[in-house]
Order: C-alpha cells, then sequence, then structure tokens
C-alpha cells in the first residue's frame, strides 16, 4: 500500500489546499448564495496578480524577445494548468497571426486530456521531458511552467529539463514559493489562499493563471508590433468575424469606405497593416512590406519614423 504521508504534508502547507473559512456552509447555500461566495473570492483574485505585475512584465520582455529572434515559446503545465497554456497558445495565431508553430501548448498527457481528464499523468515526470525533446526544444526557446501547486512532477520536470538546455524559464505558481519549485528566471507567485471548493484549483487560481497568461501574451505582442493603438492590425482574417472587423479597422482607421476598404485589402493581400500603410503612404505592396521590415513590424513606426 501506497504511503502519501510526504503528499499529505506538502499539500497540507499549500494555501489552496486549505479550507476556506466563508464557504464551509456552502452545501447548506441556496443558488444564489453560493454564487455570491464564488463572487466574493473572484474579486480577490486581481489584487493578487497586481502584486505581481512587475515579474509578469519581465515575463512579457522575455517573450517578446524570444519571438523576436525567431525562437518558440512553449507554455507547459498538466490538467487546468495545461489547458490554460494550450488555450493562450492557441489564441495567439487568430488574434495576432502568428505562426502556430511559434508558440505551443504542451499538456501531460497530451492533448486528449484537454476534452477528458487523465487523473495520474501529472505525476509522470520523466514524460514532460520526452515531451519537450519531440518538439526539439532548443536553448534558444522559452518555456513557462504553470502549476497552481508548485507541486506538479510533470511540469517541474519540463523547467528543469529547459532551464538544462540553456532556456529562458517562467513558472507561474498559485502558492508562496517553496523548496519544490525549480529554478527558473522569472517566479511568478500568484497566492489566491484557500479555494471555494477545498483544492479545486480550477477557479481561483485557474482565474489568476489565465489573467497572467492574458497579460505575458498580449504585452509580448504590443512589445512586437502586433498592434496599431489598441487594434489587432496583425490578425489573420480565419473566419467572417474576423473579416469584418478587418474591414471595418481599416474604414474607422482610415476614413474609407467599405468599398475602398475591401479594395485595400485584396491589393494588400488581406494584410490590414500592410494596407494601412499603402494608403497613408500611397505606395505599393513590395515598399509597404518593406517600411514595415524596417519599423520591426510596428505600423506607427513604419508610418512615422522614430521609436
Amino acid at each position: 500500500m501506497a504511503d502519501y504521508r510526504e503528499l499529505m504534508d506538502i499539500l497540507a502547507r499549500l494555501g489552496t489546499e486549505q479550507v476556506n473559512p466563508d464557504t464551509v456552509d456552502i452545501d447548506r447555500m441556496s443558488a444564489e448564495q453560493i454564487v455570491q461566495a464564488i463572487n466574493r473570492e473572484d474579486r480577490k483574485v486581481a489584487d493578487v496578480v497586481a502584486q505581481a505585475l512587475p515579474v509578469i512584465a519581465r515575463t512579457a520582455q522575455m517573450f517578446a524577445a524570444t519571438l523576436k529572434a525567431g525562437a518558440r515559446v512553449f507554455y507547459i503545465g498538466a490538467g487546468t494548468s495545461g489547458r490554460l497554456g494550450v488555450l493562450d497558445a492557441a489564441e495567439c495565431p487568430p488574434t495576432f497571426g502568428t505562426d502556430p508553430a511559434r508558440i505551443v501548448g504542451v499538456i501531460s498527457g497530451g492533448y486528449d486530456t484537454l476534452v477528458l481528464s487523465r487523473e495520474g499523468v501529472e505525476d509522470q515526470a520523466a514524460q514532460a521531458v520526452e515531451d519537450l525533446r519531440r518538439h526539439r526544444l532548443t536553448g534558444d526557446d522559452m518555456v513557462i511552467g504553470i502549476a497552481a501547486s508548485v507541486r506538479t512532477p510533470y511540469t517541474r520536470e519540463g523547467l528543469t529539463y529547459a532551464g538544462s538546455l540553456g532556456c529562458r524559464t517562467a513558472f507561474i505558481i498559485c502558492n508562496e514559493a517553496t523548496d519544490l519549485a525549480p529554478v527558473v528566471d522569472e517566479l511568478i507567485v500568484l497566492p489566491v489562499g484557500p479555494e471555494v471548493i477545498t483544492g479545486s484549483t480550477r477557479m481561483k487560481a485557474g482565474t489568476a493563471c489565465k489573467m497572467a497568461l492574458n497579460m505575458i501574451s498580449t504585452a509580448g505582442m504590443v512589445l512586437l508590433g502586433k498592434t496599431l493603438g489598441n487594434l489587432m492590425v496583425d490578425l489573420r482574417v480565419t473566419s467572417d468575424k474576423l473579416a469584418a472587423r478587418s474591414r471595418r479597422m481599416l474604414m474607422e482607421v482610415l476614413g474609407v469606405t467599405q468599398e475602398q476598404a475591401e479594395a485595400l485589402l485584396k491589393e494588400a493581400e488581406g494584410s490590414v497593416k500592410t494596407a494601412i500603410v499603402m494608403h497613408r503612404l500611397g505606395c505599393d505592396l513590395q515598399t509597404a512590406r518593406r517600411r514595415l521590415t524596417e519599423a520591426d513590424g510596428f505600423v506607427r513606426r513604419a508610418l512615422f519614423g522614430g521609436d
């Protein structure tokens, strides 16, 4: 029979495993009282994340620097944490026009566990190394680990392996740092405290991780010139909604009609940012692309110069 005393001792020290005194009677509450209790706890998350903004910002700078150098960013995690990493990676191509091979989510148990949880795969530490090797991880890449509990063997081993290669590394955790955390370049600590349902880290911890990941990837993309102001001018038109959005952006930014926006997009081969530069500078496609390349992809810089 397995002896779980060491693991029980580790869990007993984690904030997310403590009993929340404000929800001990949740099984006696009405539906409205339950959701009110959850909402009260959720309101605490933003304040916790706010305390980590300096390290989140540094992680976003590493994220941008990695992509700018032509390397890749990997998220790695298990369970909810792994799903959040895969989700953030999947959302970057339609929003920012990135190559899906450049930002990759790696989850314990493989993609099948995105839709059906498999308990135990988080304990397969050696598999993390195999999964990263399968992606041919190199020291030029960046690996961001996500583990609400800190202790997840799969995630920790993946980060340790990445560090041994010389990768940039960051680790998002939702408990205070312990000796379980591997050595990483940036440790993002989001101590959200006891969950509404004890140990259910898909709740506040999951929300905190999602907020941090949104900040890292979004700030990183802005630093790479993927927006003009707060407009996603580097999107790829992969749906009717994005097609409509691209035309609406051109109409608003350039003050053109829908027909003119259609013609501009066709001439720019579907690129919103290229269409903007072409129209504003009165230049052809090749010149607009050259100006954007010289400006590191920043539309404002391509139009007006400077930093």
